[in-house]
């Protein structure tokens, strides 16, 4: 894993955390709850892409692709399973 993938992955968790706060009022955790949310998805889907051995010739769109959508599954998971008002 490269430092760049590292910051890719990071920056894609920040940019969903913070879409999901302002399109969402309500359920969330606020703002940092988000944030933290959307790099942890985007982490865990970008780590469990790099395990199978697809990321290196991938390309970074579609790391970045996989790295957003994992952040987005995680804050919509907690929106339908865990209901918290900030």
């Amino acid at each position: 894993m490269t430092l760049e993938l590292f910051g890719l992955w990071v920056g894609m968790g920040l940019i969903v955390g913070y879409l999901a706060g302002y399109v969402t009022m309500d359920g969330g955790y606020g703002l940092i709850g988000d944030l933290v949310l959307g790099v942890i998805g985007s982490l865990v889907a970008g780590g469990l892409f790099l395990a199978m051995g697809v990321s290196p010739g991938a390309g970074l769109a579609v790391v970045g692709v996989v790295a957003f959508i994992g952040g987005a599954l995680v804050i919509g998971g907690q929106r339908i399973l865990w209901t918290a008002h900030a």
